[in-house]
Order: structure tokens, then sequence, then C-alpha cells
């Protein structure tokens, strides 16, 4: 069966298009037509109005949603509720990301991703472990207490994961991974992301050159740039790595938000949610590790006024980059 989608404007994952017809047959996109051209005989017509259709977004940092963290209750069935979870909120395909936490929780958050990538879960694209790597100094939301340097056991286990999941990213400090344990990481084929760190350029550079592909939530949870220290910040805009970073206004000031368009290119810079168990669900408070975090007013927050997580969806995301200044295809 073919289906006719047709909308105002349709962007195709590079460029607009106006007054477009998306033609899907037998669930894959076959064409992209502009509305006035003759349609296939028999299609399904749906007529969006002035809406502009896109692509369903990518997620590389979703911590949770519908009620429920990734953590130590999560297998396959958990983890395609939350695939379900965030599709509805405009994110298609996620990497599930696990924060910090002991090493059997690891162990079973990964044998449960193994299984829902067998089980074919739609939206599933992998696992994202932010930690327990980190640099205490630098950790957030994270219990310092789950915090630890990288192992040989923990190497063999990421290294196992990365060749029988989809995608294995891991959030690493240089403080707690080692130059040589990032390049075996990478040639392993994991993505290693830098953040929750305080460590100094030379450190940044280092780790960059070892292997490290992207940074985690730009200027969250990191050393502030300064005169003559720019840490992991100020390598992130200019080496060539990916930038995650969260556009919700709060973890991220507007002006910054517009130097790091201009700074990094097209390809240098994603838009993450780094969603809670409260996203997609009307909950005022949960927990993480034991610890209360309450929801008001577009923050969540530990005791202390300090933020855990955020209450984003990547549309939101993408309108507030628009807001910054960002063309409405870049941002998309």
């Amino acid at each position: 069966m073919t289906d006719i989608y047709r909308a105002s404007r349709l962007f195709d994952g590079q460029a607009m298009h106006d007054a477009a017809a998306l033609v899907v047959t037998a669930g894959q996109v076959a064409a992209v037509l502009p509305a006035d051209a003759v349609l296939p005989a028999g299609a399904r017509l749906h007529d969006l109005g002035q809406g502009t259709l896109v692509p369903g977004f990518v997620d590389l940092q979703v911590n949770g949603g519908g009620g429920a963290m990734v953590g130590p209750e999560t297998d396959a069935t958990a983890l395609a509720a939350l695939c379900a979870v965030h599709a509805r909120l405009g994110a298609t395909g996620i990497l599930p990301t696990l924060i910090s936490d002991h090493p059997a929780v690891t162990r079973r958050v990964i044998d449960a991703g193994i299984a829902a990538a067998g089980d074919g879960v739609p939206g599933f694209l992998g696992l994202h472990l932010e930690g327990p790597h980190l640099d205490t100094e630098r950790a957030g939301a994270h219990d310092p207490a789950r915090l630890r340097p990288m192992t040989d056991d923990d190497l063999r286990l990421y290294e196992g994961a990365a060749g029988a999941l989809p995608v294995l990213m891991l959030t690493v400090a240089p403080e707690a991974a080692t130059p040589a344990q990032i390049a075996r990481l990478a040639r392993a084929g994991v993505v290693v992301s830098l953040g929750h760190s305080a460590c100094d350029e030379a450190a940044a550079r280092a780790a960059i050159a070892a292997g490290a592909r992207a940074v985690t939530h730009l200027f969250n949870a990191m050393a502030p740039v300064s005169a003559r220290a720019p840490g992991l910040a100020g390598v992130a805009l200019d080496a060539p790595v990916a930038c995650g970073i969260i556009a919700d206004g709060i973890h991220v000031a507007e002006t910054l938000l517009r130097l790091t368009l201009a700074a990094k290119p097209a390809d240098g810079l994603f838009l993450v949610s780094d969603a809670m168990a409260v996203a997609g669900s009307d909950a005022r408070e949960f927990r993480l590790n034991g610890r209360s975090i309450r929801r008001a007013a577009g923050r969540l927050t530990l005791e202390g006024d300090r933020l855990a997580g955020a209450d984003l969806t990547l549309p939101q995301a993408v309108a507030r980059m628009v807001a910054a200044g960002a063309p409405l295809p870049r941002a998309l």
C-alpha cells in the first residue's frame, strides 16, 4: 500500500522543500514529489496542511520516560516501553542511557540492550552508558559514591558489549579513563564521549587524539572556559568532535547557544533531551539512586536546586535553537 503525506514544507534531512509530498510504500520512503505532481493511483492521501513534515528525531541521551528510569529494573520490555514513550514525543530513534551505577546494574542494562536489539525493538539504536568513569568533582546529578576509575574488567565488558549492540556510547572523564583505555575502546567500536570533567586542555586533547569522538552535554558538568584555561568546553568548540547540547533555556544560556552555532559545523552539534523518568508523564517527582528529584516550572532539581536532567523534548529543543538564531533546517 502507498501513502502520500502532503505538507506546506517538508525537510528531507538536509534540505527544506516547499509544498512537497512524501511517498511511502510498504513502510519505506519511496520519493519526495512536488505537491502538484501526479500521485500514484490508489494511494491514500494525508494532507497535513500548513505544518512542516520532518523525519523522526534521534536522541542520544535518554535516561528515562513514562515514569521509569534506565536502571536496576531495566529489561528488554522496559526498553521497548521507553522507546515507545519517546516516539510519541518525536524521537523515533534513541539511545537509552544509564546514569552511573554499580557494575551489576551496568551488566544488567547491557544484557537488556542486547536482548532488545535481538527482538528488533522499534526505535532502539543501542545504549549510552553515562559513567561511572567520571570526575567526582563534576558529578552533577550522578552519585559520587558510584563513580570510579576504569578497570581492565570494565574494558572487557565494554568491548564485548560494543560487539553485541548496534551502538555503544560511553561517557568518560579523562580523569577516570586513560588515553590508552580510550584508544582500546575506540578500536572496539565504542563511541567514546567526554563529559563530567574538570580536565585541562592537554588532557582533553589527549583523549580526543586517542579516539574520543564526542562531548556529552556541552558546558554542563565541566569546568567553565576562562582566558588561559579553555578546558574541555573550550576544546570541544575547537576540535573535530560532535557535541551534544541541552537547549531548554535552562542548562545553556542563549548567548552560548549562539556562540556554539557559530563555532561548530552542522555535523558537529546535536540536540539531546537528557530526559528523565517524568518525560511523557504528569509525574511531579521521581527517585534516582535513592534521591528525590522534583519537577517544577520546566526544571528537574535535586535538593539544593541542583539540576538533575532536563524536562525537555527534542521538538522543544529545535524551537529553542531557532529562537537562538539557527535557521530551521540547521536546527532540525
